[in-house]
């Protein structure tokens, strides 16, 4: 028997996943008030005529490809990758790798702003007793999924930094996730550090590791906690959006069970 958990967030006009500038909008149209665009396919055609009167309900949205759970695509991150190639776009992500075997690791623990290196990632491993294979989706649980909603959560959790995304690449894994606003450290801590010692190479350090090594990452993840360290499946397929830098994703992890 499977049992499939829910790894997506809402795009809604309420719930705190993004800074405010950066927000969704849903606008919502009920049955009862769009008459005049279903009646305008149909010349002649009087509302009493529909049943109860009662046209389609739709909403029209004010997004970015970068709201709700979605994937970022290596475009995002820098216009090339792997050492010079160009970058892949979101509708060029091999779909083989977004249905793979799933790996957790939990990093709830890490203060907020903390960056995980390469040695934690190992340690992690090595606590679970798991050693990563080739296409394997590395998730990490951080304290911000506890956090989702909250007017702080886009700078609650830890985040990854190059060290640790190339320890994970060197290991053949392409699709990473988190259920953080970012798969790096909230902006707020790393704007205090760049502010005190002007290294520039720790702004986005986790993104910028897709110079050298292609990788896709899932952002705003849910309900992580519920998922053991491994022996599941996480299905991600993005929405393909031409030469975009991310496309949502309706992530699901697949449990076998009984």
């Amino acid at each position: 028997m499977q049992r499939l958990i829910d790894l997506s967030i809402a795009i809604d006009n309420t719930t705190v996943a993004d800074p405010p500038p950066l927000r969704p909008r849903v606008n919502y149209h009920a049955h009862g008030d769009t008459f005049d665009s279903m009646g305008a396919f149909f010349p002649g055609l009087r509302r009493e005529e529909l049943p109860d009167g009662m046209a389609w309900a739709v909403e029209d949205l004010q997004v970015t490809t970068h709201n709700g759970t979605h994937m970022d695509a290596p475009w995002h991150y820098h216009p090339t990758m792997n050492g010079g190639e160009p970058s892949r776009t979101i509708d060029q992500m091999p779909l083989d790798w977004c249905m793979r075997p799933g790996v957790k690791l939990d990093f709830r623990h890490f203060p907020d702003g903390y960056v995980a290196t390469g040695a934690d990632v190992q340690a992690e491993l090595d606590r679970i007793g798991y050693a990563l294979k080739p296409l394997d989706i590395v998730l990490v649980n951080t304290a911000a999924g506890a956090a989702l909603g909250r007017p702080d959560f886009v700078e609650t959790g830890c985040g990854m930094g190059a060290e640790a995304t190339l320890l994970l690449t060197s290991r053949g894994v392409k699709v990473v996730g988190t259920d953080a606003w970012s798969w790096d450290a909230p902006f707020v801590f790393t704007a205090e550090k760049y502010a005190r010692t002007r290294d520039a190479s720790i702004i986005w350090e986790g993104h910028k590791a897709g110079r050298f090594a292609e990788y896709y990452q899932l952002e705003k993840l849910h309900q992580l906690e519920m998922l053991p360290a491994f022996g599941f499946t996480v299905c991600c397929f993005p929405v393909k959006i031409a030469a975009a830098s991310a496309g949502w994703v309706r992530a699901v992890a697949i449990l076998e069970e009984g």
